[in-house]
């Protein structure tokens, strides 16, 4: 296929990944709070954008059909999702109701293997991860051929990257803001309504 038709598909890929990415959900609320933290953040978005191109790349070659195929195992993956987006919410709803834990010497408090482990979880516990990246992206690559296909994955991929990384530096443009600690109240009560809001609804879909 010409260099255009590789380029038309690179760019499809890319605003694909995006308009799935850029929403305010649990994963993203845990990265903007790490990002106004200045808390491990590079590793976090890294881990995020490369479990992304993991995933779309898993569902170019074909794993969405196997995916499709096993509905007990998302159902699995749903149950799961949610007790862990409820525990998480306690946490961020309890952060909220105490002054004394939104004190700067507890904010960065979090150990790096902690993080990580959390990121993680918000990643591969959530259902939607799969639908999007491994069967939407991957049934939708399906249009195109050889190098355009690959491109198109590589696309989406990007997209992961530019948004993790600028989601956690650029939250740094709020430090400001979140110097006081009414505002990470507020933050930490909209990232608890956020996690309760997804629980529930996974609940609702297992």
């Amino acid at each position: 296929m010409a260099d255009g038709g590789v380029t038309s598909a690179a760019l499809a890929g890319f605003a694909l990944g995006a308009g799935l990415i850029v929403a305010i959900g649990a994963q993203n609320a845990f990265v903007l709070r790490q990002g106004l933290l200045k808390s491990h953040v590079f590793v976090l978005a890294l881990i995020c954008a490369l479990a992304d191109a993991f995933l779309i790349t898993a569902g170019i070659l074909g794993l969405g059909s196997f995916i499709k195929a096993r509905p007990a195992l998302l159902g699995l993956v749903t149950m799961a999702g949610a007790v862990f987006l409820g525990l998480y919410g306690l946490l961020a709803l309890r952060r909220a109701i105490r002054p004394q834990a939104l004190s700067a010497s507890r904010r960065g408090a979090d150990s790096l293997k902690a993080a990580v482990l959390t990121v993680l979880a918000f990643t591969f516990l959530n259902p939607h991860v799969y639908l999007d990246t491994v069967v939407l992206i991957g049934a939708l690559s399906a249009r195109y051929a050889g190098a355009a296909r690959a491109a198109f994955g590589a696309g989406a991929a990007v997209a992961s990257f530019v948004w993790f990384f600028s989601l956690g530096y650029g939250a740094r443009l709020l430090a400001p803001l979140f110097a006081r600690p009414a505002a990470w109240r507020v933050l930490d009560g909209v990232i608890a309504l956020i996690m309760f809001t997804l629980a529930l609804n996974l609940l609702r879909q297992g």
